[in-house]
């Protein structure tokens, strides 16, 4: 069964801090380009009427609003980090309009983080306030469909840590990675579009580097390829100039359709 057209909406592209960087006043920073104002790093995969968020950031709550989503069906996690899981609690009005419980899917480690830090959603105790009504499901390495759309989990290398990306249809977004196993990469072939983390040009131990993200593309020949997870030192048209046509850099509020 071939997979459903999707809208791949970059809901943020920026690194764990955020483009501008508080305090910082460098010329990124200070930049009149809308480009480089980069929320913390997320997408929306939307097809046949649904939506899945791939993690929590943040600025979850601006980054729904500025995309005027008004249903969230599932969120997908990547890992545990602060950027990637601290606008959980912003799902809730999406309960309200949805009157029910919206499934989240993590690795075991990851959603034992998620329930220490939310411990209030999941305690069980009657509040006279609302909490987040969600399902958590884990992931454990093997694919898993959501409303006809199956979601491979893939391996990457976040420095020690070993955390996820994942393919969907001819789409893949890898984020937060200094390192793609060889098994991974074989995941990887006859993509449309991939992102993948290119923080910056120097070295970095858990992030990938423009460079290194640039010889991926390269084996790995998607049609397109998108670099996400952006700080300061890269000014949107300055770097972009600098790369092949076929890779660009992702920007918040960027949609990509991939049939």
């Amino acid at each position: 069964m071939p997979a459903p057209a999707l809208k791949i909406t970059v809901l943020g592209s920026g690194t764990s801090v955020g483009v501008p960087t508080i305090g910082c006043h460098c010329n990124v920073c200070t930049s009149t380009d809308p480009r480089d104002n980069r929320l913390r790093p997320s997408v929306l995969v939307s097809y046949e009427g649904h939506n899945v968020l791939i993690d929590t950031t943040p600025d979850f709550r601006t980054q729904a609003l500025r995309a005027g989503i008004d249903r969230l069906d599932a969120v997908i996690f990547t890992h545990s980090h602060a950027d990637h899981i601290l606008g959980l609690d912003d799902v809730r009005p999406f309960n309200f309009r949805q009157k029910g419980q919206i499934p989240i899917f993590a690795a075991p480690e990851t959603m034992a983080t998620i329930h220490r830090c939310f411990q209030y959603i999941f305690d069980g105790v009657k509040r006279e306030s609302n909490v987040p009504q969600l399902d958590a499901r884990l992931i454990h390495g093997g694919a898993f469909e959501l409303f006809g759309l199956e979601f491979l989990p893939v391996p990457i290398l976040h420095g020690k840590q070993t955390i996820y990306g994942f393919r969907f249809g001819a789409a893949a977004y890898l984020t937060d990675h200094s390192d793609i196993p060889e098994s991974s990469m074989d995941q990887l072939h006859g993509l449309d579009v991939l992102f993948l983390d290119a923080l910056r040009y120097k070295p970095h131990p858990t992030h990938s580097t423009v460079d290194r993200s640039v010889k991926t593309v390269e084996k790995l020949a998607p049609r397109r390829a998108f670099f996400t997870h952006i700080c300061h030192d890269l000014a949107h048209e300055r770097a972009e100039s600098l790369l092949p046509p076929h890779i660009r850099l992702a920007y918040d509020g960027l949609e990509i359709h991939v049939s």
